[in-house]
């Protein structure tokens, strides 16, 4: 399969508008050196990800480019996806108007660098789920066109939902690099967000994918092993 570089640039340009526009808007400046590294670093992972996909799973990738709108999506997921889409994008700017233009939190140095370490580590969990699952397509939806089959190797041996748990690193990880503690307790509504869309998913590949019904009885938890 072929992978259309015009329209994975153009993705590219989309994300930068999407996460720099309403943080340094927000922020009313562009002077802001722990933005720029936060999205200097979310860049250089969201390319190296790409480029990875369409040399090892083109299939993978044309999916993450246009699963989202197809017939066969859930239409509660369409919905789901404009109102988390308004949550993240707020969550985003309320983070500049936190951390630079009013100053309400006052984050250290050295907390900052964790949470860069928390991204980090969140992408990480982001690409091994992507290299074990190749039907990891942004909308709900059986994927019969692609044959779609369980998963159960790598993060998925221990938890139902890896691409949701790394949200447990990137949320707060994200917050605390940009300098915003209150980011970071606005980012439990993504959480909750993702929380909620997971157990919906799993009614659906339930109902729709043979074999996902077993395989809950044998991976008994979500996103934390242990606690849910």
């Amino acid at each position: 399969m072929k992978v259309n570089y015009l329209m994975l640039l153009g993705g590219f340009a989309q994300i930068l508008v999407i996460f720099g526009v309403p943080l340094f808007l927000a922020a009313g400046t562009l002077t802001w050196i722990a933005g720029w590294v936060y999205l200097g670093l979310f860049m250089i992972f969201t390319v190296t990800l790409s480029l990875w996909l369409a040399k090892n799973n083109p299939g993978l990738l044309s999916e993450r480019m246009t699963g989202i709108g197809k017939g066969d999506q859930k239409s509660w997921d369409k919905v789901w996806y404009v109102i988390t889409f308004i949550v993240f994008v707020g969550w985003l700017a309320f983070m500049g108007f936190d951390a630079v233009r009013f100053k309400w939190s006052h984050i250290p140095l050295w907390i900052q660098a964790i949470g860069a370490l928390m991204l980090i580590g969140s992408f990480y969990v982001f690409f091994v789920t992507f290299r074990e699952n190749s039907f990891l397509s942004p909308a709900i939806r059986v994927q019969e066109d692609r044959g779609q089959t369980v998963i159960t190797t790598g993060p998925y041996h221990y938890v139902r939902h890896p691409m949701y748990a790394a949200l447990l690193l990137f949320i707060p990880g994200t917050a605390l690099l940009l300098g915003s503690g209150f980011g970071a307790l606005f980012g439990i509504l993504v959480i909750i967000a993702a929380g909620w869309r997971a157990t919906q998913e799993e009614r659906t590949l339930r109902d729709e994918l043979q074999g996902y019904d077993a395989y809950m009885h044998e991976v008994k938890y979500r996103l934390i092993p242990y606690v849910w």
